[in-house]
């Protein structure tokens, strides 16, 4: 990563770019969906597995308990990763309902 130094000591880097995904994350104590961010083309397992960060970003978060009921609306989460037991794209088609 290149990083400028202005003149008045500002540091400048690289844009990082990140593909917003929409996202169901299953967490020890609740379900969240919102906004989870991958750098284009890694995987979602790639993004989790490989970071050094312990929190990931979650934009446009809804935190839901075990009832369904929404606890909190958050335009900003930062989420540790030891907490998460399952997460998936929430692109996937609904499973088709049995008649």
């Amino acid at each position: 990563m290149t990083v400028r130094v202005d003149a008045k000591g500002k540091t400048y880097t690289e844009i990082v770019r990140k593909d917003e995904i929409p996202a169901l994350i299953q967490t020890i104590a609740s379900l969240i969906h919102g906004h989870i961010y991958l750098r284009p083309g890694l995987r979602l397992k790639d993004e989790l597995n490989g970071a050094n960060e312990q929190f990931i970003a979650v934009t446009d978060a809804e935190v839901y308990n075990a009832n369904g009921q929404v606890l909190v609306r958050s335009g900003f989460l930062a989420l540790n990763r030891a907490h998460i037991v399952w997460i998936r794209p929430d692109d996937e088609p609904e499973a088709p309902a049995e008649k």
